[in-house]
C-alpha cells in the first residue's frame, strides 16, 4: 500500500510526531510511505527510516498558492502511485481534497482539533472516513459540520512505548515540572507561571521547564511569559528550554508533567508519553483529555483559568510520593493499554484499507412519488453490480416513504426543494451535506436543472446523466436522449448503462411492513368487506391537483362504482390525496352503492398494503399505478394527455386504455377542449378490460 500524507510543516507537536510515528510503522511493514509538507525539523527522520518527503508549500493560505499545488500534489500522487491520502490539517486539506477527486484516489482526514465552524474548516468533514482522536472531536464534527455518523472513526492516537522508559523511582535533586507544547496564549502558560508562583513558596529547589516554541506569528507571547517571570520573581525557578527534539530525555527529568491548555484539545499526546515514562500527569479538564485522564486515578484534572485549582494539584503530587506514584503507575498502564504506536497505526492501516475497498454512490430522485417508485429497478441494477458500496438516494421528502425498507440501498437523504433546499442557499447548504458523504460516482436519474447542479456540488468524480441543456455541461458523464418513446424504466437504465451498469428487470417494489399490513386488514374489516366472499376493486380516478386533465370524470366513476356492485356484487374503494376531497363530494351525491372511502386517509405503504388486498385496480396516470404494478396487482391504466409508451408502469397483468385524438398527448395539464380524451373513456369499456383478470364467476350475473 502506497500512502501520502500531508499536513503543513514538520516541526514539534503531536500532529508531527504522529505522522513521523505512522510513516516509520508503514515502512517496517512493508507499506511505501510518503509525506508532503513546508518542510522541518523532523524531515530528517523520515530520510532515516527511508520515507519519502516532498516539501511544497502546502501549509500557505494563498487561495493561488493552494489551486497551484493542486497540480503538483496530483504528480507526486502519479509519481509515486499513491493509493490513498491522509490528510492531517485543514489548509493541506484542500489541496488534498480536489488533487484526490481529480486522481480518483480515497481521501481521509483526521479531525487534530477544535475548528471554527466556517467554511475552510469543512473540508475534515470531506474525507471518506474522518478519524477523530477523541469522543469529544468525533461529536464536534458530527454536531458543527454534518459529517454522518457512519464516516467517523475513533482512533485514539498512539505512542511508540520503546521510545519511553518507564521508571517507578526517581532520583532527583529537588521537584520539576515541565509544560511541552508549542508557545501560543491557548496553552495556558501564563496561568501556570502565577500557580508556579504560589508552589514555589512551599515547596524547595522547585524547577519549571517550559519547552517548546512559539508558533509563528506568536513571538511576541513569549516576550511577555518572560516578562511574567521577572516581574514574578522567577527568573531562577522557570527556565525557556526551547524546542528539544528528544522528548524521552526531557520526561526522564520531570517529576510531573502539567498541560494547563484553556482550549479542547483534540487529544493530549504529550499527557500518553509523560505516563508512558511514569511521569504523573496535572492537565485541565477539556476536550479529549477527559478521555484519557480519570481524575485521581491516572492523572489530576483540573479546571481552565483556574490558577489556584492548579496551585493544588501541583502540590498533591509534590507532597504525596505515594500518591504520585501510583497515579503514574496507572497511567503507564493505561498507556500500555489503550494507546500504543501498534495498536493507532493498525487501526489505522485497517481504515486505509477499508476506504481503499469501499465506493459511495448518490443516486439523485427528488421528484414526484411515481418516479420515485420506477427508480427501484435502477436501485437494485446498481447494488447487484455494487454489493459491498454504500448507496445513498436523494429523495423529496413528499416521496421517501416509497423507498422506506429498499433493501438496495443504505441511506436516503430527505431535501425539500419546495422550501428550506429550494433557494441558492438551500442548494448549497444540500451540497454540503452530499459533499460531506464523499461520493464516488453520482447517477442523476431527475435530470433537471436542479439535479445537475447538486450532481457538481457534491464534487463526485464520476457525475452521470442526461445531456439535456439544463445545465447538463456540469455532469462529466454526459449521454445523449433518443428520440423514441421509451418506457421510464428503460429510460433510466441507458445512464446505468453509460455508468457500466448492465440492467434489464424491470419490475416494480415496495416494502409495506407488518404495521402497514395490519392496518390494512383493519380498515377494510372496518367497512364490512370479507375478501373471501367478495372482491374488492380499487379506483384512482385522479392524478394531481395539477394534472386535472388527467382526472378520469367523476361521473365515469361513480357509474363504474355502481355498475360493479349491481351487476356483480363486488365492492369498491377509491382511493387518492387529500386534493381529492371535494371529487369525493361530488361522488357521494352520484352513487347509491356507497363505495369504500380511504381518499387522504393513507400514505404511501398504507395504500400499497390496500392495493394488494384489491382484486384488479382502476387508475389514472398516477402514482397509484405505479403501486399496484410494485404490489402486482392487476390494473387498468387510463391514459389522455400523456403518452403511455412513456409513462406506464411495467406489468404484465395490465391494459392501457387510451382514445387517440389529433391533440394527444398534449401534456397539457388543463384542456381547452373539454377533456374529451378523458371522457371518451366509458365505464363498460373499463368492465369489459376487467373481464381479463377476473374470475369468471365473478362476473357473472
Amino acid at each position: 500500500m502506497n500512502v501520502l500524507q500531508i499536513l503543513p510543516e514538520l516541526n514539534i507537536g503531536g500532529v508531527e510526531r504522529g505522522t513521523i510515528d505512522l510513516a516509520r510503522y508503514l515502512m517496517a511493514n512493508d507499506h511505501k510511505a510518503v509525506v508532503v509538507s513546508g518542510g522541518g525539523r523532523l524531515v530528517r527522520e523520515l530520510d532515516v527510516i527511508g520515507a519519502r518527503h516532498y516539501r511544497i508549500p502546502v501549509g500557505r493560505k494563498s487561495l493561488f498558492t493552494m489551486v497551484r499545488m493542486v497540480g503538483k500534489l496530483c504528480e507526486i500522487m502519479r509519481r509515486e502511485n499513491i493509493d490513498i491520502v491522509h490528510a492531517r490539517s485543514r489548509v493541506p486539506a484542500w489541496t488534498a481534497y480536489f488533487a484526490c477527486r481529480i486522481t480518483k484516489t480515497p481521501f481521509i482526514t483526521t479531525a487534530h482539533g477544535y475548528y471554527k465552524n466556517i467554511l475552510t474548516s469543512s473540508v475534515m468533514g470531506w474525507g471518506r472516513f474522518v478519524i477523530a482522536a477523541s469522543n469529544l472531536i468525533a461529536r464536534h464534527m458530527i454536531d458543527d459540520f454534518k459529517v454522518p455518523r457512519s464516516k467517523i472513526r475513533l482512533i485514539p492516537r498512539g505512542v511508540d512505548l520503546d521510545r519511553f522508559t518507564y521508571k517507578a523511582d526517581k532520583e532527583t535533586d529537588g521537584f520539576t515540572v515541565g509544560i511541552i507544547s508549542r508557545i501560543t496564549p491557548i496553552k495556558g502558560h501564563t496561568y501556570l507561571i502565577k500557580a508556579i508562583s504560589a508552589v514555589s513558596r512551599v515547596v524547595p529547589k522547585l524547577k519549571l521547564l517550559i519547552i517548546g516554541e512559539p508558533s509563528p506569528g506568536k513571538e511576541g507571547y513569549k516576550g511577555e511569559l518572560e516578562l511574567l517571570v521577572k516581574r514574578l520573581g522567577l527568573s531562577q525557578v522557570v527556565e525557556f528550554v526551547g524546542w528539544k527534539e528528544d522528548v524521552p530525555d526531557i520526561l526522564s527529568k520531570l517529576n510531573l508533567l502539567v498541560l494547563p491548555t484553556v482550549t479542547p484539545e483534540a487529544f493530549g499526546r504529550v499527557i500518553v508519553e509523560a505516563q508512558a515514562s511514569g511521569v504523573p500527569v496535572v492537565a485541565t479538564k477539556v476536550g479529549g483529555v477527559v478521555d484519557i485522564i480519570e481524575d485521581g486515578v491516572n492523572g489530576l484534572l483540573v479546571m481552565p483559568e483556574d490558577v489556584n485549582s492548579l496551585k493544588i494539584a501541583i502540590l498533591k503530587i509534590a507532597k504525596d510520593p505515594a500518591f504520585a506514584k501510583d497515579i503514574a503507575k496507572k497511567g503507564r498502564k493505561a498507556a500500555v493499554d489503550k494507546y500504543s504506536l501498534e495498536k493507532m497505526a493498525s487501526a489505522t492501516v485497517g481504515l486505509y484499507r477499508e476506504a481503499m475497498g469501499s465506493t459511495n454512490i448518490l443516486v439523485i430522485k427528488i421528484s414526484a412519488l411515481g418516479d420515485v417508485i420506477l427508480s427501484v429497478p435502477s436501485l437494485r441494477a446498481i447494488r447487484d453490480k455494487y454489493s459491498g458500496a454504500i448507496i445513498k438516494v436523494l429523495v423529496g421528502i413528499e416521496s421517501r416513504q416509497a423507498l422506506k425498507g429498499c433493501p438496495y440501498i443504505d441511506e436516503m437523504i430527505v431535501c425539500d426543494l419546495k422550501t428550506r433546499d429550494g433557494s441558492l442557499r438551500g442548494l448549497w447548504r444540500l451540497g454540503s451535506v452530499l459533499r460531506n458523504s464523499n461520493f464516488d460516482i453520482v447517477i442523476d436519474l431527475q435530470n433537471n436543472t436542479k439535479s445537475h447542479l447538486l450532481a457538481f456540488l457534491s464534487l463526485a468524480p464520476l457525475r452521470f446523466g442526461y445531456n439535456n441543456g439544463k445545465l447538463s455541461f456540469l455532469l462529466n458523464r454526459r449521454i445523449e436522449d433518443t428520440a423514441a418513446a421509451i418506457d421510464p424504466v428503460s429510460h433510466q437504465f441507458q445512464t446505468l448503462n453509460a455508468a457500466g451498469i448492465t440492467a434489464d428487470d424491470k419490475k416494480l417494489e415496495l416494502w409495506p411492513q407488518e404495521e402497514e399490513e395490519e392496518w390494512a386488514d383493519n380498515f377494510i374489516k372496518d367497512n364490512w368487506v370479507d375478501l373471501k366472499k367478495q372482491s374488492l376493486i380499487g379506483i384512482s380516478p385522479n392524478a394531481s391537483k395539477r394534472w386535472l386533465s388527467k382526472s378520469w370524470p367523476v361521473s365515469h366513476t361513480a357509474a363504474l362504482c355502481d355498475e360493479l356492485a349491481r351487476k356483480f356484487n363486488m365492492r369498491v374503494v377509491i382511493t387518492g390525496t387529500k386534493d381529492d376531497l371535494d371529487m369525493v363530494a361530488d361522488l357521494k351525491t352520484m352513487t347509491k352503492s356507497k363505495p369504500i372511502i380511504a381518499v387522504g386517509k393513507t400514505d404511501i405503504l398504507q395504500l400499497a398494503a390496500l392495493i394488494k388486498r384489491c382484486s384488479a385496480f382502476i387508475t389514472a396516470d398516477s402514482a397509484a399505478m405505479h403501486i399496484a404494478s410494485a404490489v402486482k396487482v392487476p390494473f387498468i391504466a387510463l391514459f389522455g394527455p400523456t403518452d403511455p409508451k412513456r409513462h406506464a408502469a411495467i406489468y404484465s397483468k395490465h391494459t392501457v386504455i387510451k382514445h387517440n385524438f389529433r391533440c394527444s398527448p398534449c401534456y397539457s395539464p388543463e384542456c381547452l377542449k373539454g377533456y374529451k380524451c378523458m371522457k371518451k373513456i366509458t365505464h363498460e369499456e373499463v368492465i369489459k378490460k376487467l373481464e381479463r383478470y377476473l374470475e369468471r364467476e365473478h362476473i357473472t350475473t
